[in-house]
Parts: C-alpha cells; sequence; structure tokens
C-alpha cells in the first residue's frame, strides 16, 4: 500500500472576498473527493480572499499509479479552477 499527500498552494489574485473565493475554487471536492482512493480539503490559507491550499491524499497499490493520479489532478486544476498555481508537493509515506 502506497499513499501520497499532495498539497497545492493558489494565488487567487483580484479575489475580494470568500464569497468570490469560493466560487472560483469551488468544486474541488466534488470533482477529486468522489473517487474512493481520495480524499481532499481546503487544507490552508482558509481566511485569505487572494490564497488557497488544498491537500489531497491519494491511496494506492502501486506507486506509479499513485503518481498518475497526483499528475491527472493536477493537469485538471490547471484547466478548470480560476487561480494560478504557485506551489504543487508530494510527500510519500
Amino acid at each position: 500500500m502506497h499513499i501520497v499527500i499532495l498539497t497545492l498552494t493558489f494565488s487567487l489574485p483580484g479575489c475580494s472576498s470568500l464569497k468570490e473565493k469560493r466560487q472560483r475554487m469551488g468544486g474541488l471536492h466534488a470533482r477529486f473527493g468522489n473517487t474512493p482512493s481520495v480524499a481532499v480539503c481546503e487544507s490552508g490559507e482558509r481566511d485569505r480572499h487572494d490564497a488557497s491550499e488544498w491537500t489531497f491524499v491519494i491511496v494506492g497499490l502501486y506507486k506509479r499509479d499513485i503518481e498518475s493520479q497526483c499528475s491527472q489532478i493536477e493537469e485538471k486544476i490547471g484547466r478548470t479552477v480560476d487561480a494560478r498555481v504557485m506551489n504543487v508537493e508530494r510527500e510519500f509515506v
């Protein structure tokens, strides 16, 4: 069994309220949390309008499958989220 913790830090330029932040970051939990091998939550910068941090915990039998799933998550976020990805960290447990 392999576990990876994937943490993405976002910048939301021009975001002026927490409501707007939720709209721009909305759907991350719904899009990725439905997968049985993935848990997702907003893990940091909750009170800032212009930044956000999200953590994904991915579990699988094979390391290459988990790495592929991380790459898919990063790519989909890059296409669908109205924010700039500032930092990506992968930590294998």
